[in-house]
């Protein structure tokens, strides 16, 4: 398998080319630092991780601000601090000021010079467009959990996909999907028949955001960073 075996890259969003983890951190902090204990930002992101991806499976269909709002009472509650309101509504909001990292908009416009570039992603249409802006890339293609009625790791948004791909003559045997999360992506895009590239931003420092799962699944390559493989991509 080569990288020209492909015409399109699909890629997640949140954790690959957003920086979540700080996003997330930064924007826990007005309740973070009412609290009476020391609150590691691991500690912060594995609680969040639990909540988020049950709060995912339960409630389908509920946009991704409204869910935020909806868990950070019970992180809150992790960290012995009691919420607010403006709290919980501050973080449903945050996500568009979540950070790009440094590599993702310079790798997404040198990709760009050989794939169509495609977005799966588990938030809504909103806040997609305001992490948009600081991507500084088009997009042929966005698909987000509000338009699909689901999240990933739900095979339908994968299908999804698939699906609204054909309609414009992509294959899915033509198409790369590329992400970090292991639980949100590589372990479903696989069972749906798509190769894989994993981006290993954490480089083994546990698992973070992201739910943690015990069988890891087989990905076609793996690079430490969007940079790292827009560099494989360009030597081949």
């Amino acid at each position: 398998m080569q990288f020209s075996d492909f015409d399109a890259l699909s890629f997640d969003c949140y954790g690959t080319l957003i920086d979540w983890e700080t996003g997330i951190w930064e924007a826990l902090q007005p309740v973070v630092q009412r609290s009476q204990r020391s609150v590691s930002r691991e500690e912060a992101l594995v609680a969040f991780a639990e909540l988020e991806s049950a709060a995912q499976a339960e409630s389908p269909s509920q946009l991704y601000p409204h869910l935020l709002a909806r868990i950070l009472p019970e992180l809150a509650e992790k960290f012995g601090v009691k919420s607010t309101l403006e709290d919980a509504q501050a973080f449903g909001q945050s996500v568009g000021n979540w950070p790009a990292f440094l590599d993702a908009a310079v790798s997404l416009h040198r990709l760009r010079k050989r794939y169509k570039l495609i977005i799966l992603s588990n938030v809504d249409v909103a806040s997609f467009c305001e992490s948009a802006k600081q991507l500084e890339a088009r997009f042929d293609y966005i698909f987000t959990a509000q338009e699909i009625g689901s999240y990933k790791p739900d095979p339908a948004n994968f299908k999804f996909m698939a699906r609204r791909l054909a309609e414009v003559g992509i294959s899915k045997m033509k198409t790369l999907h590329v992400a970090q999360s292991l639980f949100h992506d590589h372990q479903e895009a696989a069972r749906q028949g798509f190769a894989t590239c994993w981006i290993d931003r954490r480089q083994g420092s546990g698992w973070g955001a992201t739910k943690e799962i015990k069988d890891i699944p087989q990905t076609d390559w793996t690079f430490a960073s969007m940079s790292a493989f827009a560099d494989a991509v360009e030597s081949e």
